[in-house]
């Protein structure tokens, strides 16, 4: 019987579906919220036809787990032999109990246009305004827009049959805004900061793929030689890159190395407007430093106004068998922005990549800790997700110690960092940061943080003062961890190369390596940042201070920035 008298037969009607039984609500932690910028603008004609995507119930998820923790941990047997898309999907596939639930629950409503993924863990469905308002009890539909943008989403909250528990994770396309990472400019030129006549040999006017690779050691023998290596960026938000501003960056910047100067495959709708920063960004950092590697851009504009472009991208890397070995992902918003079904799932789907061998590095962000105000008032860090995913490697910031010379690095104030207040911190970096909590000079109050959390970044790399070319324009002055990401995207995808030609798996899942690298004792492979703060909360307590670089690992730099040839050298032994 259910809770209330009422027993749902055999007759999987929308009457005999029992519409007057209990309600689940599988997100009732997520927030809404309408980013600044956006307005509402109407609800939605009940014929205007949505995209929803339907997360379903996977099985095996702690047994999917483990085989990552094994083909990523140097030193085990499986390492490196890694899963091939239909062995992921024979161990994740949602039971066909939870198949023919879901897809009885569809019928019933007389939802048939739907198409799933080869993994059959999630579906998308096109369906009415108002035929989805009576499939999720609770949810509204209303238009809300930003200058010429437009998306369709819930300001209230969605529940399910409580049948569906236990058999869906979460509806995407009704909540959540896209998130936005935007780059940064910033003229650094003065008086004060130009450099000595001695000082002239490591001069420079900005980073460059000539700056790159002197401050991470790689020679212009250092470029892709093998057919079966590729690398990729994913877009998201009409961001756009053009082959034709790729082709006059190599022309201007990338001299003196073999480099492909077009991408190879572009995955989704590539517009023909203007390029954008973030596109041009991450396309030329990411060719020029993994120069001479085929390369992918995945272009998820979320056309549809109820698409979630993220998810979109989640989906593909579900539904190919064929994927580059690396990823480079510019992409964050604020964990308290997403419910814990979400991002749970989410990361399910970055340990489905991993256990294939792919490696997926993300931006740290660039609020530094963030900021926000808690129950009560008192202002606590904001951590960023997927940043904050313990199945992704996640990439901070620095800026050179002089602008204008290839020296040191120290912290760039804006890099990401911190510690997730939803998953605990993985076994593969307790080590590490515990050390840092004992012997860092000056910490944030507890209250800020959440110490026993996931701690991010795990690497960090160059993210001020980059020249990008945009709509054919040379353009000075590009910052952020949309920069060092890709910086770090392109050196991974050259190890990984040296490991193709040598008989060896691609790396994968990177972190459990890293951190065992690290354990060793202090490496020539990274170099080790330990001056500078990143920003955050600007009250009476930290005064707009977030946590400081340190010796060894620190929750601004990670580990430090690449040395390539001793990094090189070291992951080739694993």
């Amino acid at each position: 019987m259910g809770r209330l008298g009422l027993r749902c037969l055999a007759a999987w009607t929308c009457l005999g579906f029992c519409l007057a039984a209990a309600r689940w609500a599988p997100e009732p932690d997520q927030p809404f919220r309408f980013p600044d910028g956006w307005r509402r603008a109407g609800r939605v004609a009940a014929s205007e036809v949505l995209s929803l995507t339907l997360a379903l119930r996977q099985q095996n998820v702690a047994r999917l787990a483990e085989l990552l923790r094994e083909v990523s941990t140097p030193g085990s047997a499986r390492y490196g032999r890694f899963l091939s898309l239909a062995e992921v999907q024979s161990l994740v596939r949602p039971s066909a109990l939870t198949l023919d639930t879901v897809h009885k629950w569809l019928e019933a409503y007389g939802i048939r246009d739907c198409r799933g993924v080869s993994t059959l863990d999630f579906l998308q469905c096109l369906v009415p305004a108002g035929k989805a308002e009576q499939l999720l009890p609770g949810a509204q539909f209303h238009r809300y827009v930003n200058g010429e943008r437009s998306v369709v989403r819930s300001p209230f909250p969605y529940t399910l049959h409580e049948e569906l528990a236990g058999h869906v994770d979460f509806v995407g396309g009704l909540h959540r805004f896209p998130a936005e990472r935007k780059v940064i400019s910033r003229a650094w030129a003065t008086e004060k900061s130009l450099p000595q006549r001695s000082e002239l040999l490591t001069f420079h006017l900005g980073v460059t793929p000539a700056v790159i690779r002197k401050r991470y050691n790689l020679t212009d023998r250092d470029v892709g030689a093998t057919p079966n290596n590729s690398q990729a960026c994913a877009q998201f938000l009409e961001q756009y890159f053009h082959q034709a501003d790729l082709a006059e960056f190599m022309n201007l910047f990338g001299g003196g190395f073999a480099h492909r100067s077009s991408v190879d495959q572009v995955m989704g709708h590539q517009g023909r407007g203007k390029a954008g920063v973030e596109a041009s960004l991450d396309v030329e950092y990411l060719m020029s430093t993994g120069a001479n590697i085929s390369t992918w851009v995945f272009s998820n504009a979320g056309r549809h106004e109820s698409q979630e472009p993220f998810l979109d991208w989640l989906l593909l890397l579900s539904n190919l068998s064929a994927l580059p070995w690396v990823h480079s992902v510019s992409y964050g918003d604020d964990e308290d922005s997403l419910s814990r079904a979400y991002m749970e799932r989410v990361n399910v789907e970055f340990m489905k990549a991993g256990a294939r061998g792919i490696s997926i590095l993300f931006a740290s962000g660039d609020s530094g800790a963030g900021c926000r105000k808690a129950t009560g008032g008192e202002h606590v860090f904001r951590p960023s997700f997927p940043a904050s995913s313990p199945y992704v490697t996640t990439v901070g910031g620095t800026s050179f110690r002089h602008p204008f010379l290839v020296s040191a690095e120290v912290t760039d104030y804006i890099s990401g960092g911190g510690f997730s207040n939803v998953f605990p911190m993985p076994s593969y970096q307790v080590s590490a940061v515990r050390r840092f909590l004992s012997t860092a000079s000056k910490l944030p109050p507890s209250s800020y943080y959440n110490h026993s959390g996931r701690a991010y970044p795990d690497l960090a790399a160059l993210s001020d003062n980059y020249w990008v070319v945009i709509n054919r324009i040379p353009v000075p002055w590009v910052s952020g961890t949309s920069a060092s990401t890709p910086v770090l995207g392109g050196i991974v995808a050259l190890i990984n190369d040296r490991r193709l030609q040598q008989g060896l798996a691609p790396l994968g899942f990177l972190n459990p390596a890293l951190y065992q690298l690290q354990a060793q004792g202090s490496s020539p492979a990274l170099y080790d940042v330990t001056e500078g703060c990143q920003l955050s909360c600007l009250d009476a307590t930290v005064q707009g201070q977030g946590f400081c670089a340190a010796p060894s690992w620190d929750p601004v730099t990670g580990w430090g920035t690449p040395n390539f040839p001793e990094l090189l050298r070291a992951l080739l032994v694993q």
